[in-house]
């Protein structure tokens, strides 16, 4: 198993703060905003936007994790929040790598319940392979590949981030 680098940790952290100033451009309006992650890898991205906004903004942030069955995506979508947390606010829904659009595209019919005043979504990784019409408003990198790649994010605990095309 080969690993091909597609970022790096520098590259991420890059990209991570990229995506944090677009959000706050997007939303410099708003007081507070909601930054859900879908569980595991986006909910970690959407940690390290959350803590990125935080320092170069005023806007206060609140993180929700996402839980969603990414094998039957059509099942309860759970947050951390309450809906009441974040109706009538604006909202950024994250994951790490877009590949068909199914877990995004469920996930954000789940948010579609409640009144929000705007709805964005992230990733780090695009693959461009989308069986559904979603897109990513904000995103590090689009990449097209061939539909047997795989590409994984790797979060590591001491902070040495990367992704690779296997």
């Amino acid at each position: 198993m080969s690993k091909n680098i597609i970022l790096s940790n520098q590259e991420i952290e890059h990209t991570i703060k990229r995506i944090a100033y677009q959000i706050y451009e997007t939303f410099i309006d708003e007081e507070e905003i909601v930054i859900a992650g879908i569980a595991s890898n986006g909910f970690i991205f959407a940690k390290k936007i959350a803590d990125s906004l935080n320092t170069i903004s005023p806007l206060k942030v609140s993180l929700c994790e996402v839980q969603i069955n990414k094998h039957q995506p059509e099942s309860d979508v759970k947050t951390s929040l309450t809906k009441e947390e974040y109706t009538n606010k604006g909202l950024v829904l994250v994951d790490d790598v877009l590949n068909s659009g199914t877990t995004l595209i469920y996930a954000v019919r789940h948010f579609l319940d409640v009144p929000l005043k705007k709805f964005k979504t992230a990733v780090l990784v695009d693959r461009n392979h989308k069986k559904y019409p979603v897109k990513a408003d904000f995103k590090g990198i689009s990449l097209s590949t061939s539909s047997l790649d795989n590409v994984e994010v790797v979060f590591d605990e001491n902070g040495d981030s990367y992704a690779f095309l296997r």
